[in-house]
């Protein structure tokens, strides 16, 4: 006689098919660094920043007049290169799906939308923020080799220097995040590209100029601003306070993810 083998019957919730939150990250983290667009803008951002750092303190001197400028602000002036290509970085994450045609597949394989756009928005900003922190510190600790003689030497642990280097690369981070936003909502990347560097970057500077003290008030909690307020160690006269400097920049960033998420549930692929 043998003896019968038993298998055991699957149960009908351990699909391993099933639609999971880890699945979905993992997927979004799969299509991220396995372009070649998203290493190339990533290093190039890191590459600006650490450039333009090392430039600054290798051609400071204390008699150049600038003995007022932050000091983080002075080291890592090259943010603002680096944020235009972690910006476009956030637009290829959402727009360049639709340019591609790669959004069909997503949402075939996530019926429920939300969570692709939710698992996008989060493996960016990690990975932004990540790379953005590692390099800001890294572009700190190299320029002050070069400044320990003059009047911008500092270190991280003087007060408030560690904050604004974090500061900086947040700043960055949730920049991008609105232009993440902006590409699920136009699904169009020089679209997305033309609203942010329009809405976002000139529009704030065009309203400053305005005669009120109001408008003044108001334009200093806009994206780039507070980005701006994030990333100095002395708060500068007219700028926002650090810690509503960040809760602005969340807002704007949340409000632009959940436009596009409202959109999404309601137009086609």
């Amino acid at each position: 006689m043998t003896a019968a083998v038993s298998h055991p019957s699957r149960r009908p919730n351990q699909n391993p098919y099933r639609v999971t939150t880890t699945r979905v990250l993992r997927s979004e983290w799969h299509k991220l660094h396995s372009l070649r667009s998203s290493w190339i803008t990533l290093v190039s951002a890191s590459v600006l920043v650490l450039a333009i750092g090392l430039v600054m303190g290798a051609t400071y001197t204390s008699d150049g007049g600038d003995s007022d400028v932050d000091t983080v602000v002075l080291v890592l002036y090259g943010s603002v290169l680096g944020t235009l290509c972690t910006v476009v970085l956030g637009i290829l994450v959402t727009a360049g799906e639709y340019s591609t045609g790669l959004i069909r597949a997503s949402l075939t394989a996530v019926p429920r939308r939300l969570p692709v756009l939710w698992a996008k928005a989060a493996v960016f900003t990690v990975t932004v923020f990540v790379a953005m922190l590692t390099t800001a510190l890294l572009t700190f600790v190299a320029a002050q080799l070069l400044l320990h003689d003059t009047d911008q030497a500092a270190s991280l642990s003087d007060p408030g220097v560690f904050g604004a280097v974090v500061g900086n690369s947040a700043g960055i981070t949730l920049l991008s995040l609105i232009a993440l936003g902006l590409g699920a909502l136009i699904r169009s990347v020089p679209g997305a590209i033309g609203a942010f560097i329009g809405g976002v970057m000139i529009l704030p500077e065009v309203l400053s100029m305005l005669p009120y003290d109001a408008v003044k008030s108001v334009v200093k909690y806009f994206p780039t601003q507070a980005a701006g307020a994030l990333g100095s160690a002395t708060p500068l006269p007219g700028e926002a306070p650090a810690g509503g400097a960040l809760l602005a920049l969340c807002l704007w960033a949340g409000a632009t993810l959940c436009a596009a998420a409202l959109l999404l549930r309601r137009r086609d692929a």
